[in-house]
């Protein structure tokens, strides 16, 4: 059977570096508001700027508010405008993450907001790496029908959650795409992806491209990270 393609995912929070990383080579966005902390749900407003600009695919985040990942039932009916809005506004997939009180992942909550994604794509976040089993995890992620999976292996990057991140590829057997990211770069990613067999990579590269010139070190960075991707094969 064919491989699919290698595909990079850069995470953005405003469409001037949308622009920047598509144009750098980037095969997907994760589109946010306030990536200070881990990303939150964008406005309307920045989802159809992004949308008229960019071509490749976009995935908005769904998540209400920063910290932790069990939500109120106002907090939940946020979340379920969120992917309405996301919908009408042309974006291609919603990335999202519910856990239980008991650190499970919620599995009715969960599979809600994918049906009401449909046609969209859904990608569960890192909110896996915090749950209370990882195994376990997985499992409940593919049994809500989401698309893929974000995570670092429960550690603070994919790099350093290696070998777990490889066992998920394993275990998942292809029922889920699973995404390695946080702190991948052009200088790991051929680690990554030998070791863990892992098609798909997420990067925010959120070091780069502070201050003056910002945007054109960052587009650089993806530039490299994306050649890098490209010639994995």
């Amino acid at each position: 059977m064919e491989k699919s393609a290698r595909v990079l995912e850069i995470s953005v929070e405003n469409a001037e570096r949308a622009v920047a990383a598509e144009r750098a080579g980037a095969s997907r966005i994760e589109l946010c508001g306030d990536l200070r902390v881990g990303g939150l749900t964008p406005g309307v407003g920045l989802m159809l700027k992004a949308r008229e600009r960019v071509h490749v695919p976009i995935f908005a985040m769904v998540r209400p508010r920063g910290g932790d990942f069990v939500y109120s039932d106002a907090e939940f009916a946020e979340m379920e405008r969120a992917v309405d809005v996301a919908a009408s506004a042309g974006m291609d997939g919603v990335v999202l993450g519910i856990l239980a009180v008991n650190g499970r992942v919620d599995v009715t909550r969960t599979v809600m907001l994918v049906e009401r994604a449909r046609p969209m794509a859904v990608t569960f976040h890192r909110a896996f790496d915090v749950s209370s089993d990882l195994l376990a995890a997985l499992e409940d992620v593919v049994a809500t029908g989401a698309s893929r999976l974000l995570t670092s292996g429960g550690a603070g990057t994919a790099a350093e959650g290696l070998l777990r991140v490889s066992e998920l590829v394993k275990r998942a057997r292809g029922r889920i795409v699973v995404m390695p990211g946080s702190g991948i770069t052009a200088v790991n990613v051929a680690d990554i992806a030998d070791v863990t067999g892992a098609r798909e990579f997420h990067a925010g590269l959120s070091s780069v491209g502070r201050g003056r010139n910002g945007d054109g070190a960052f587009e650089a960075e993806v530039r490299k990270l994306a050649r890098v991707v490209a010639g994995l094969g």
